[in-house]
C-alpha cells in the first residue's frame, strides 16, 4: 500500500499525474484510514498535507480519520495544489472559496472535486 507521506509529496510537489495514480493505488485495497499511522517526518507541510489529504478521503468514504490528525494545524503560508492556480486567477478563486473543507482549514488550497476521479 501506498504511504500517506509519499501521496503527500507528491501533491507538495505539484505533480498531479504522480499523485492521482499514488491514490489509485491507495485505494487499490480500501485501508481503513483511522489505522494509518501518523507519518515520521520532521517536515511540517508533509505532516499538515498528510492530514488534510487522510481527513478528506475520509470524509469521502464516511469513515472515522487517524485521531492524530485532530492535532495538525495548517501551514503557515497558503499552499495551491494546482500549479496553474498561480497564474489563472479564476482557478485560484474557485481553490480559495470552493477547496474541500479538510484542505481549507489547513490553507490548502485545490478545487473541489481534487483527487475526486482517480
Amino acid at each position: 500500500m501506498v504511504q500517506i507521506e509519499v501521496l503527500a509529496q507528491a501533491v507538495l510537489d505539484g505533480d498531479s499525474l504522480r499523485a492521482r495514480s499514488l491514490t489509485q493505488e491507495f485505494f487499490q485495497h480500501p485501508p481503513r484510514l483511522v489505522d494509518i499511522p501518523r507519518p515520521k517526518t520532521t517536515n511540517q507541510r508533509l505532516l499538515v498535507v498528510s492530514a488534510a489529504l487522510l481527513e478528506l478521503f475520509a470524509e469521502r468514504l464516511r469513515q472515522p480519520a487517524p485521531a492524530w490528525t485532530a492535532t495538525i494545524g495548517p501551514v503557515e503560508e497558503p499552499v495551491y495544489l494546482l500549479k496553474a492556480a498561480a497564474t489563472m486567477k479564476r482557478l485560484r478563486r474557485l481553490c480559495e472559496t470552493e477547496s474541500p473543507e479538510p484542505l481549507r482549514r489547513r490553507r490548502l488550497y485545490a478545487p473541489p472535486n481534487y483527487l475526486e476521479f482517480v
